[in-house]
């Protein structure tokens, strides 16, 4: 993963990050020599966001395979939860 310090983004503004992101998809930016952010390409995003969205409908699946998904109105949904209190 390349490395971009903070001061050469405020020199270069976000060509700063066109030579880090030609080498890879996502680069660091370090503050006074700490790593703070992550600036990643759009294809990059995409890819991330597209394995979170399919991890969440699998966690969705085997909620609903466990039986652990109510199809109650919301009325009976607080009167369940305030009747387990």
């Amino acid at each position: 993963m390349s490395t971009v310090i903070a001061g050469e983004v405020k020199k270069r503004g976000v060509s700063a990050f066109a030579a880090a992101l030609e080498e890879d998809d996502e680069a660091v930016i370090t503050v006074r020599g700490e790593s703070r952010y992550v600036v990643m390409t759009m294809d990059k995003y995409n890819q991330l966001r597209e394995l979170e969205l399919t991890q969440a409908v699998r966690e969705a699946r085997a909620d609903y395979d466990a039986d652990r998904i109510s199809d109650e109105s919301v009325e009976d949904h607080m009167r369940r939860i305030d009747n387990e209190i």
